[in-house]
């Protein structure tokens, strides 16, 4: 076999077997998180930042136009062109291959095997057993910070939170404090990107993306600025090898509650009242409604926005396929490969940070 072909067949198998080898050998996963991921992760972060816009975009792109003009190419090729059949086969396998090995590697090795580390939780906290009374006092703690930082951060003529800070730089200095507290969030942290194709992320149900095989964190620039800090510190996360996102979730908690602005506090805080609120009314805990009684009318007008107010009617024009469609198969798409990587709450886990907060809160012996 021609090495052309060879190399791309060994890449593929070797980074398959280093991640069956992270998933069960947890010590190998933390060991490759901790001393081996830096030195990878990091300067591939720096390349792909040293270009203005998405580097991973760009590359779906290519990786589409390829599939979508380049398949039918190939094929009328291999019909018309006889004298040539050997060589395009050989040329359109040979660029499969090596794209496939790319692919392969970075995914193993900038995401699957991390799925096998010891989770931040157990790195950092002592887990314990939480009660419906635990549950209704953080729910308490966060409305009572929540309003006070709703009073704090600038508001626009409708009274809603408008940001005017530059959000990449706020996320990038409160991660870099968070690292004080945990040592594996510490080194280089790239500058988030926008994603051009927002439109797209927002059928999808996105707020942010992690793109392993650019080592870039990216985010829908469409959605409401209120969400944009604790967004920004969740895919920096992701960075640092905390792929489960219930973890990625709880870091940019953190980070951002530490802030010494409020308004990237106010994004921390409004994100985690919201998955405690659903927790709350979940399990149907008595007194919650007292509670919710207390929350301020600047937070109702913020929270739970994700989108502008008139944005699926401004943006009506972009539809190639209905909004409904993308959804559901983003979030199943989603769902599957949590479930692929061992995560068997599939997109449930997203919610596994109301868990995270208990911890924090209310630590175990």
């Amino acid at each position: 076999m021609k090495k052309r072909y060879l190399i791309p067949l060994i890449l593929i198998l070797l980074s398959a077997g280093l991640t069956v080898l992270a998933r069960c050998v947890k010590p190998f996963a933390d060991f490759y998180a901790a001393k081996i991921f830096p030195k990878i992760s990091a300067p591939l972060a720096f390349l792909s930042g040293l270009v203005p816009i998405s580097v991973g975009e760009v590359l779906i792109i290519i990786a589409l136009l390829l599939i979508a003009v380049g398949i039918p190419v190939m094929i009328l090729l291999l019909i018309f062109r006889k004298s040539s059949r050997r060589r395009t086969a050989a040329v359109s396998l040979t660029i499969a291959l090596w794209s496939l090995a790319y692919v392969s590697v970075t995914e193993s090795l900038n995401c699957f095997m991390l799925y096998g580390c010891t989770r931040f939780s157990q790195l950092y906290f002592t887990e314990s057993d939480h009660d419906s009374s635990q549950l209704l006092e953080l729910y308490g703690i966060l409305i009572e910070k929540t309003n006070d930082l709703a009073g704090r951060v600038p508001r626009d003529s409708d009274d809603r939170f408008t940001l005017t800070i530059d959000p990449e730089e706020a996320a990038r200095s409160a991660m870099t404090a968070a690292a004080e507290d945990y040592p594996q969030l510490s080194g280089y942290y790239p500058r988030p990107k926008p994603i051009q194709f927002s439109y797209f992320m927002s059928q999808s149900n996105l707020l942010g993306m992690y793109f392993p095989f650019t080592m870039e964190a990216n985010y829908n620039d469409d959605m409401v600025r209120t969400n944009l800090p604790d967004t920004l510190c969740h895919e920096l996360a992701h960075l640092k090898g905390f792929i489960q996102e219930d973890e990625a979730n709880f870091i940019a908690f953190v980070a951002t509650k530490d802030s010494p602005d409020p308004q990237v506090q106010y994004s921390g805080y409004l994100r985690a009242l919201e998955y405690v609120r659903n927790q709350v009314v979940k399990s149907n805990i008595p007194g919650a409604e007292e509670l919710t009684a207390q929350i301020s009318e600047q937070v109702r007008r913020d929270w739970f926005r994700f989108m502008p107010d008139t944005y699926w009617e401004d943006n009506k024009k972009k539809e190639i396929i209905p909004t409904e469609t993308v959804t559901a198969a983003s979030n199943a798409a989603t769902d599957a490969s949590l479930k692929l990587n061992g995560v068997e709450e599939g997109i449930e886990r997203y919610t596994g940070v109301v868990a995270l907060l208990l911890d924090l809160y209310f630590p175990g012996e």
